[in-house]
């Protein structure tokens, strides 16, 4: 599965590359730079996991993604159909890997930014329409990325189609959208060791509860506006 079937328009925009490439509309990404320090999250993420996380972490999907791209470029103009298939995995996980990790680092804001502060207007209704209250969404996600085995995504999501909020997990890097064509993608926690383990050890669930302290319910709220006017 390409990285365009994977992705809502606008979402890479920002670090996307031309090249010359033969194929149509993908292009190489670049590493983007986050909207604040690598400290700005402490307590609650320590500037050390931020600084691998997305120096070392994102950067490694990033270089692999544009190298497969690369090479199914090759592969398609020399006809070479082992070869393309072959590289779909890459494609998908490294890929998707560069858009789920575009979406977090904008799901969190430092506490003086107004990371952690509960959403308004109309997500914050929906969210009380769908799931009680904020608390309950809260404490539905901690516990979904807590039970998830190995690594991948806990996911708030809007369905667009049933115009309804619900709440996914995705195994390894697959987006939100491989859950289904019409949700979009409204916060995700990185629930793999790499977001966590240097400051929270295997205890995941205590990374999951002082996220919630940085989360950017603005960010969320926009993407849902936007998404459901």
């Amino acid at each position: 599965m390409a990285l365009r079937s994977l992705v809502t328009p606008g979402t890479l925009t920002r670090g996307a590359k031309s090249v010359g490439l033969g194929l149509r509309g993908l292009h190489t990404f670049t590493l983007p730079d986050l909207p604040y320090d690598y400290g700005a999250l402490e307590p609650a993420i320590s500037g050390e996991i931020m600084q691998l996380h997305h120096k070392k972490h994102h950067q490694t999907y990033i270089t692999n993604y544009n190298k497969a791209l690369e090479q199914l470029d090759e592969a398609i103009t020399e006809g070479d159909a082992s070869t393309v298939v072959k590289l779909q995995s890459a494609i998908k996980f490294n890929g998707g890997g560069h858009v789920n990790h575009s979406i977090f680092w904008k799901n969190l804001a430092p506490a003086n930014e107004g990371g952690g502060e509960p959403p308004k207007g109309s997500l914050g209704w929906a969210i009380d329409n769908h799931f009680g209250s904020l608390e309950a969404l809260i404490q539905k996600m901690n516990a979904e990325g807590a039970a998830l085995q190995g690594s991948g995504w806990v996911w708030l999501g809007l369905d667009k189609d049933f115009k309804k909020l619900v709440v996914k997990t995705t195994a390894n890097q697959d987006p939100l959208v491989t859950k289904g064509p019409s949700l979009v993608p409204l916060l995700g926690i990185d629930v793999w060791e790499h977001a966590y383990y240097l400051q929270y050890k295997n205890v995941r669930p205590d990374y999951m509860k002082n996220i919630w302290k940085v989360m950017n319910w603005k960010y969320a709220s926009e993407v849902y506006d936007k998404e459901n006017p």
